[in-house]
C-alpha cells in the first residue's frame, strides 16, 4: 500500500471510528437502561456491572458499524474534494479509482468486524446476558418493603406497616398482615375457616431478612389475629404478646431473550432449514433471525460503495453535507430491510429473496457510481440536492412579500439591540443546523432499533405494518424530548469547535467581541428550547406516549387494559383518628358496586381492629352519601369481652363513617410519561391516600420539571469544552461529548434508582444531575479564555 492509500485509509478508518462510536453510544442507552434499574436494585460488583455493560456492546455494533464505515468513507471523500485534493490528484495523473482500494479495505475491515459481531458475539452476548441476570435477580428478595404501602410481593399474603426503620434488623412499627390462601390450601385447624382473609396486626415488629430461603423472618410484638369461620357466628381472635411469622418472598421471574436471539447461528440455521417439529410462523421468524444476521456485514461494504462516487463528486458539503448523505443513506437502507421483514413475514416472498432486495439494490446501483467515476462532467450530488431545496425555498418566498417585508422590517429592529447581528446570525445558524440534523438522525436510528427490537413480536403476533409505522409515529415525540439534550450537546461542541479550526474565534476576538459575547446566542436558543422542552413535554408527549403505550402492548401480545378491579387493598388513613383498610374482590365503575367487601377499622395506637364489616356486596348510593352494604354483618370489639354484633344477613345496612366515594378505589393505573406535571400530581395524592407506593412517581414528577432544563445545563457545560478542544475540529468535539454524556446518563441514572429505592430525597435524586453538571458548566465557563 502506498503513501497516498495510506493516508486516505488512516483518514477514512479515523472518521469511521468516530462516527461508530457515536451511533453506538445512542443505541447503548437504549440497550442498557433496563439493566441499570436491576443493577442498583440487586447491589451487584462493579465487575458484574462492567461485564453486563460490555455484553450490551455486539448487539448496537451490528447495526452502527456500516453507518460508521459510511459516514467514515464519506467524511474522509468530502473533505478531500471541498479542499481540491481530488482535483490535483487528477491534475498529477492519479486516477480517483485510487482512492477506491483503501476506502474498500477500510470498508471490508468492518464487515468482518461487523460479521463477528452479528454472527457469533451478539448471539453469545444476549445468552450471557440473560444468564447473569437471572442470577442477580434470584439472589435478592424480590419485595422491598416500603412504609404506608401495599405490598403484594409474597404469596398468599398482603402486608402494609406505617412506619419502619431500615437496617440489617428492621423495625416495623403498626404491622398489617392478610393471609389471603384459598380455602382448599389452607392448613386444617379447630374450626371451618371462612372465605375471608386472616388478618394479624402488631403494633411493632422486628424483620430479619432471610436471602438464602428468600423470606424475611418477623418477631412480632403485641400481636393480634383475627380470623373468621364459615358460620358468621364463628369468630375467633388470638392475642400474641410476642409471636413469629415467615413471609415468603415472590420467587423472582427468570427473564428470557426474545425469539431465536440467543441461539448461535450454526444451530439457528439447522433449525429454521431442517427441524420439522417448528410450526409455519415459528420457521419465518427463525429464518429471519438468521438472514437478518447474513445480511448486515455486507452492509459495510455495500454502502462504502455508494459513499466513494458520492464523497468524491461532494465540492462544498464537507463533514456536514457527509452527515446528510449518511443519515440518508441509512435511512433508505433501514427502511428497505424494514420492508424485506414486512413480505418475508406475510410469505410474499422466500424469506432468503426478501432478506437481501435491499443489499442486492445497493450492490447494483454502488457498481453504476463506481463505473461513472472518471467520467468528465461529473455532478456534484449534494450541492445539486441543496441547491434545488434552496431554490424551492426561494419561490416560496417570492410569493410571500408581505411576510418578507415584515420580516426584514423586524430585522432591521433587532439590529439595535443585538450587535453584532451579524455574527449572532451566522453562529446560531451553525448551531440550529447541527442540532437539527443530530436531532433527526439520533430519532431516526432509535426508530430503526425499535424495530428490530420489536421484530420478534410483529412476526408472532402478526401486526400489521401500517400499525408498527403508527406506533413510532407517536413514539418520535418521546425521542425528541429524550435526544433533544444530547442533540445540543454535540451541535454545541462541533458547532464552536469548526469555528476555532477555522482560525474564525481568533479573527472575531481580534476584532473585539468576547468568547463570552459569541456564546450568548447560543445559550439563549438553548434557554428557548428548555422552555419549549417543558411545554412539548406538557401539552403533547403525554398524549402521544398514551398511544402509543397502548399499540406497544398490542404488538407484543398484552392484553387491553380494563377497568374493573380485582382483589384491590385500600388504607385510608380517617380524618378522626380512625384508620381503616378496605378489601373488595372488584369493584364495578359503572354500577358503583364493590364484591365482597372486608372494612377493618383500626386502633391507631396499636393497629388493633376496633370493628369489623363484611358482606355479600356493597353499592354507593349517592342520596345517602354513603355505602349500602348487604347480606353481611359488623362486628365492634371483634372477638373481645366488649364485642357488638350486627347480623344483617338478607338485610341491608349503612355506616355513617363510611363515606368515600367510587373514585375514591378506583384508580387507573397510569405511568409517569402519559402524564404531565399537573396529572401526576394529582395522581400521586390519590395513591397516597389509598397506600399504595409512590416513590418512583415522586422522583418522576420531580424529573418533570429537571430534564427539559438540561437543554441549557448541556449548552452551558459544552461551550467551554468546545474552545478547549482547539484546532482538533468537529471530530474532537463528538469525542468530548461522549465523555461529558456517559458521564451525565451514569449520574442521572444513579441518582434515578437511588430516588427510586428510597435512599435519597425524591427531588433531591431529580435535580443532583442538573445541580452537578450546570456547577461544573459554570466552572469551565468562568474559566475560559477569552
Amino acid at each position: 500500500m502506498g503513501l497516498l492509500s495510506r493516508a486516505i485509509f488512516r483518514e477514512v478508518a479515523k472518521s469511521a471510528i468516530f462516527g461508530a462510536a457515536l451511533f453506538t453510544f445512542v443505541l447503548f442507552l437504549q440497550r442498557v437502561g433496563k439493566l441499570f434499574e436491576i443493577l442498583v436494585r440487586s447491589s451487584a460488583p462493579p465487575a458484574t456491572v462492567a461485564h453486563l455493560f460490555a455484553l450490551a456492546v455486539p448487539f448496537t455494533l451490528s447495526f452502527t458499524l456500516p453507518l460508521g464505515i459510511l459516514s467514515g468513507v464519506l467524511i474522509a471523500l468530502t473533505r478531500m474534494s471541498s479542499d481540491g485534493e481530488i482535483i490535483a490528484m487528477r491534475a498529477a495523473g492519479v486516477p480517483s479509482s485510487k482512492v477506491i482500494a483503501p476506502a474498500l479495505l477500510g470498508a471490508t475491515t468492518a464487515m468482518l468486524i461487523t460479521a463477528s459481531a452479528s454472527l457469533w458475539l451478539t448471539p453469545y452476548a444476549t445468552w450471557k446476558t440473560f444468564k447473569v441476570l437471572n442470577l442477580l435477580v434470584a439472589a435478592e428478595l424480590t419485595s422491598e418493603v416500603q412504609p404506608q404501602v401495599f405490598d403484594e410481593g409474597f404469596p398468599n399474603r398482603i402486608l402494609y406497616v406505617s412506619d419502619l426503620t431500615p437496617g440489617p434488623v428492621g423495625r416495623w412499627r403498626n404491622v398489617f398482615i392478610a393471609d389471603t390462601t384459598p380455602p382448599e390450601e389452607q392448613k386444617k385447624t379447630d374450626h371451618d375457616r371462612g372465605d375471608g382473609p386472616t388478618v394479624t396486626v402488631a403494633a411493632r415488629a422486628l424483620a430479619v431478612p432471610d436471602v438464602p430461603h428468600n423470606q424475611i423472618q418477623l418477631s412480632l410484638q403485641d400481636a393480634a389475629t383475627y380470623d373468621v369461620g364459615k358460620n358468621v357466628a364463628d369468630y375467633h381472635r388470638y392475642l400474641l404478646p410476642t409471636g413469629t411469622q415467615n413471609l415468603e418472598a415472590t420467587k423472582p421471574n427468570e427473564v428470557h431473550a426474545k425469539g431465536y436471539t440467543e441461539i448461535d447461528t450454526l444451530p439457528l440455521y439447522r433449525l429454521a432449514y431442517h427441524d420439522k417439529t417448528l410450526d409455519r410462523d415459528n420457521v419465518i421468524q427463525a429464518r429471519i433471525e438468521l438472514h437478518q444476521r447474513l445480511a448486515l456485514p455486507p452492509a459495510c461494504f455495500l454502502l462504502a460503495l455508494i459513499g466513494i462516487p458520492l464523497g468524491i463528486s461532494s465540492r462544498k458539503g464537507g463533514k456536514s453535507g457527509a452527515f446528510v448523505i449518511t443519515v440518508a443513506l441509512a435511512f433508505i437502507y433501514w427502511m428497505g430491510l424494514i420492508a424485506a421483514n414486512g413480505l418475508a413475514r406475510q410469505q410474499k416472498l422466500p424469506v432468503g429473496v426478501a432478506m437481501w432486495i435491499p443489499n442486492s439494490i445497493f450492490a447494483v446501483v454502488g457498481v453504476f457510481l463506481l463505473t461513472r467515476i472518471e467520467r468528465p462532467g461529473d455532478r456534484d450530488w449534494y450541492a445539486t440536492i441543496t441547491g434545488w431545496i434552496a431554490a424551492t425555498w426561494t419561490g416560496l418566498r417570492g410569493k410571500l412579500p408581505a411576510a418578507a417585508a415584515q420580516v426584514r422590517s423586524r430585522s432591521r429592529g433587532w439590529r439595535m439591540f443585538l450587535i453584532p447581528q451579524v455574527v449572532d446570525r451566522y453562529v446560531l445558524q451553525s448551531f440550529l443546523f447541527w442540532f437539527a440534523l443530530l436531532l433527526i438522525g439520533f430519532v431516526l436510528m432509535t426508530h430503526v432499533y425499535t424495530f428490530f427490537d420489536l421484530l420478534s413480536d410483529i412476526v408472532k403476533n402478526q401486526i400489521a405494518m401500517t400499525r408498527v409505522f403508527t406506533y413510532l409515529f407517536f413514539l418520535t415525540p418521546q425521542l425528541i424530548f429524550d435526544s433533544a439534550p444530547m442533540s445540543v450537546l454535540v451541535a454545541v461542541l462541533i458547532t464552536f469547535g469548526i469555528l476555532t479550526k477555522h482560525n474564525e474565534i481568533t479573527a472575531i476576538k481580534a476584532s473585539g467581541i468576547s468568547l463570552y459575547r459569541l456564546a450568548i446566542p447560543v445559550l439563549a436558543a438553548a434557554l428557548l428550547m428548555s422552555g419549549g422542552l417543558f411545554a412539548f413535554a406538557h401539552y403533547y408527549v403525554p398524549g402521544a406516549n398514551r398511544k402509543q403505550d397502548a399499540i406497544r402492548k398490542e404488538i407484543k401480545g398484552k392484553p387491553v387494559q380494563t377497568y374493573l378491579h380485582t382483589d384491590r387493598w385500600v388504607f385510608d388513613p380517617g380524618s378522626n383518628n380512625d384508620p381503616r383498610v378496605f378489601y373488595f374482590k372488584y369493584i364495578d365503575d359503572a354500577q358503583k358496586v364493590m364484591s365482597k367487601p372486608q372494612v377493618y377499622e383500626l386502633d391507631p395506637s396499636n393497629f388493633r381492629v376496633r370493628k369489623h364489616i363484611s358482606a355479600e356486596k356493597a353499592r354507593w348510593e349517592p342520596a345517602l352519601r354513603t355505602w349500602v352494604f348487604e347480606n353481611g354483618w359488623s362486628r365492634e370489639d371483634p372477638g373481645g369481652r366488649h364485642e357488638k354484633f350486627n347480623n344483617f344477613s338478607g338485610q341491608a345496612a349503612t355506616f355513617g363513617e363510611l363515606d368515600e366515594r367510587p373514585d375514591y378505589f378506583l384508580q387507573e393505573v397510569l405511568q409517569d410519561q402519559q402524564m404531565n406535571y399537573q396529572q401526576l400530581a394529582a395522581y400521586i395524592r390519590d395513591l397516597q391516600r389509598s397506600g399504595i407506593d409512590t416513590i418512583t412517581l415522586q422522583v418522576s414528577f420531580y424529573r418533570k420539571f429537571a430534564l427539559p432544563l438540561f437543554a441549557l445545563v448541556m449548552a452551558l457545560i459544552s461551550v467551554p469544552f468546545a474552545f478547549l478542544a482547539g484546532n482538533r475540529g468537529a471530530m474532537a468535539g463528538v469525542g468530548v461529548s461522549f465523555a461529558i454524556a456517559i458521564a451525565y446518563w451514569t449520574i442521572g441514572k444513579l441518582f434515578e434508582q437511588l430516588g427510586d429505592v428510597n435512599l435519597l430525597p425524591a427531588a433531591l435524586a431529580a435535580w443532583s444531575p442538573d445541580v452537578i453538571f450546570a456547577m461544573a458548566g459554570f466552572y469551565f465557563f468562568t474559566r475560559m479564555r477569552t
